[in-house]
């Protein structure tokens, strides 16, 4: 599947209905203004490479043609996209999956229909869309897909919300969900806190009630992110040396031990965090950011029957059918109209300034997703 290159009526129903009526015909309006605009684009501007290798080196920002709409095929035009480790990953080539070279970088993102074939039935114009599934190419200003690989989301939510929702926070729902029955009270462990994926267990584990123990390594502004990721709804926050230290046991005073352990890092780090999980408790591994292999103490296996796994959304969403991706957007769209989930902190750069993106996507520490924006 790689692509080649309410209004509130307090007085008056008619009033309200002559609301909805206007707002209606303005979205449709818009929507046929920006078809207009957009259709008649036989080329797109695109973040391209050739090879693997470094990013900064291989990506380069090219004109690039749009084939024709098909029957089943949508015009849409792509709002913002982030850069997500996986992706550069993939540019590299260092990662699971690899497209077909030239291809465009970018995996995640949310884009605007603008035209529709004549045999499209799911989706119309004006809807917000993301991928169903990696590999699409989201750098880059416009894209001609197949409607069977895009799903859409509510255009209420917030944009940066939308653009970041496919990847980290499914990762986050379905391994809360899928690996240890958690209940109001319980606790999860995790390092790389601060990712997006963290951020999104922060916010998704206390939507529920349940208590989340977050590592972080040591930085000058620690104060600062460790504050962040309280008001996010952790429930404590403790720096990677820590947890070798006999300060833990003063924090399971209050805190029970975790059924759950999410490992983005690996190595040592991976290793404290088992030995402070229940007995019988899962550690998820989802990232490896060391490079280090995973080393499992053969007494956590034998005398604690620790479980080890790991975890690959886009694995994930090829398993499970259509259906079931629509009811994980849905409640994850339900918890930020709700305020319980918000985007990570992000930087918005133009697809044109895409080398100080990809330069800072890069840099140790980060703390701000990049997000390239058309």
């Amino acid at each position: 599947m790689w692509p080649q290159l309410g209004t509130v009526c307090s007085t008056n129903m008619l009033v309200c209905r002559r609301s909805l009526l206007a707002a209606a015909l303005f979205k449709r309006r818009r929507g046929a203004a920006q078809a207009n605009h957009v259709r008649h684009l036989s080329r797109c501007k695109a973040l391209v490479y050739a090879n693997h290798g470094d990013p900064s080196h291989v990506i380069q920002l090219e004109n690039v043609d749009l084939p024709p709409v098909g029957p089943k095929d949508v015009l849409v035009k792509i709002m913002a996209a982030p850069i997500n480790p996986s992706d550069i990953n993939m540019i590299q080539g260092t990662y699971a999956i690899l497209p077909d070279l030239p291809a465009v970088g970018g995996n995640e993102g949310v884009a605007q229909v603008v035209e529709v074939g004549g045999k499209v039935t799911s989706l119309q114009i004006g809807d917000w869309v993301i991928p169903r599934d990696s590999g699409l190419g989201t750098w880059r200003t416009a894209a001609v897909l197949d409607e069977d690989y895009l799903i859409s989301v509510p255009g209420d939510i917030p944009l940066l919300a939308a653009a970041t929702l496919g990847v980290n926070p499914c990762t986050a729902f379905r391994m809360l969900a899928d690996f240890e029955d958690l209940e109001p009270g319980d606790s999860v462990i995790q390092n790389a806190a601060n990712s997006g994926v963290g951020q999104a267990v922060i916010q998704i584990a206390a939507a529920r009630g349940i208590n989340t123990i977050n590592v972080l390594r040591d930085r000058p502004e620690f104060t600062q992110l460790s504050d962040r990721l309280k008001a996010l709804g952790a429930s404590h926050v403790i720096k990677e040396d820590a947890l070798r230290r006999p300060e833990m046991k003063e924090l399971f005073k209050t805190c029970p031990k975790p059924k759950l352990a999410l490992n983005a890092v690996g190595g040592k780090s991976a290793t404290e965090l088992l030995r402070h999980l229940q007995v019988g408790g899962s550690m998820v591994t989802y990232g490896g950011m060391s490079k280090q292999p995973v080393t499992v103490p053969v007494s956590a296996l034998i005398f604690k029957d620790v479980k080890v796994c790991g975890f690959w959304v886009t694995q994930w969403k090829r398993q499970h059918s259509h259906g079931a991706f629509r009811v994980m957007l849905d409640e994850l769209c339900a918890l930020l109209r709700q305020g319980k989930l918000s985007a990570p902190a992000c930087t918005e750069v133009a697809l044109d300034d895409y080398r100080r993106a990809l330069d800072a996507a890069v840099q140790p520490f980060t703390s701000a997703k990049q997000i390239l924006t058309t």
